[in-house]
């Protein structure tokens, strides 16, 4: 591991505290909001630019990968987002329900920076993105109404916005870069790529400064729901974590494959979670409040996460 992986977690960690000491000052969330897109624009064009999207395709033969990354995600997660809600966060319907659309909502952005750190298998990680996304589009109505016993409506403009924006948009922008420097492939693999690869650890920080400080205030008003929700979210991420390991194991995955797994069913989507909460119930700002928390817990542990893995890596790669 060089230094950067050595040291990670503890970056993570100050850069959160860095946003929510800033998000205490007057009137700075409101600018560093719109700071959030340019970051991880930048983040994720480098990860995509260091990915060769002619293996995109054979990505999909793993059918025992998605097999099982679709049923950890979409059939056991909510179900144990139920349970650990209903043992914790009975007494709090709004936050249980935050908590329920948080689990429920497969990551679609920073699994890959994560996997990517961890020296993961990005073209799989890559290529189960549209499924995710997909999948919890279409099941969140089904979530609402199965959870909270509405139907509330979806604005599906601010969906469509939110993918393009955050993930299209980076991923046109590398194959552009990669279709213009075709004929200097030197320039793209010596220049271009080294450059994001070693400043995306800047970028994360930068991203999750920002993401913080846009909210500080309001998680300094109500840290009583991040008491509320540690231990339950805490428990998730250590039931997933054994789960992942445990099958990959068992599904014979080599090292790359078990830190996609993991990844894919580790990191959740809040963003997109937070806009439909945001949209479907608009008077009850403890149900959003508890998709803001979620990174608050989130990211230290994913990057502790990847910490761990990394430590496990075999020097020789298996089957």
């Amino acid at each position: 591991m060089n230094l950067y992986d050595k040291i990670q977690p503890l970056l993570i960690l100050i850069a959160v505290g860095i946003g929510l000491l800033l998000g205490q000052l007057p009137r700075v969330g409101d600018y560093t909001e719109f700071t959030i897109f340019p970051f991880l624009f930048l983040m994720l064009y480098g990860i995509f630019l260091a990915i060769p999207f002619k293996g995109l395709t054979q990505a999909y033969q793993h059918k025992t990968f998605f097999i099982t990354s679709v049923v950890i995600n979409f059939i056991w997660t909510p179900l144990l987002a139920w349970g650990l809600g209903a043992l914790f966060l009975a007494d709090h319907p709004a936050i249980w329900l935050g908590f329920i659309l948080l689990l429920v909502t497969p990551c679609t952005d920073w699994y890959l920076i994560f996997t990517s750190i961890a020296k993961g298998n990005l073209l799989l990680s890559t290529s189960i993105l549209p499924i995710n996304l997909i999948l919890q589009i279409s099941l969140l109505p089904v979530y609402l109404l199965i959870f909270s016993g509405s139907t509330a409506s979806v604005q599906v403009v601010i969906l469509i916005e939110s993918i393009v924006g955050v993930l299209i948009l980076p991923f046109l922008f590398a194959a552009a870069t990669r279709f213009c420097l075709k004929k200097h492939p030197q320039l793209l693999t010596h220049k271009v790529v080294p450059f994001f690869s070693s400043m995306q650890p800047v970028f994360l920080c930068l991203v999750i400064i920002a993401l913080f400080a846009s909210q500080g205030s309001l998680l300094g008003d109500h840290l009583n729901v991040l008491w509320l929700m540690l231990i339950p979210l805490l428990l998730f991420f250590a039931i997933n974590f054994f789960v992942g390991q445990s099958l990959s194991r068992f599904a014979q995955f080599s090292y790359e494959t078990k830190v996609s797994l993991t990844m894919t069913i580790i990191a959740r989507n809040s963003p997109i979670a937070l806009a439909i909460i945001l949209t479907a119930f608009p008077e009850q700002p403890l149900i959003a409040l508890a998709l803001i928390i979620g990174p608050l817990v989130e990211l230290p542990i994913l990057a502790l996460l990847s910490f761990l893995l990394l430590k496990r890596k075999p020097t020789k790669v298996g089957h």
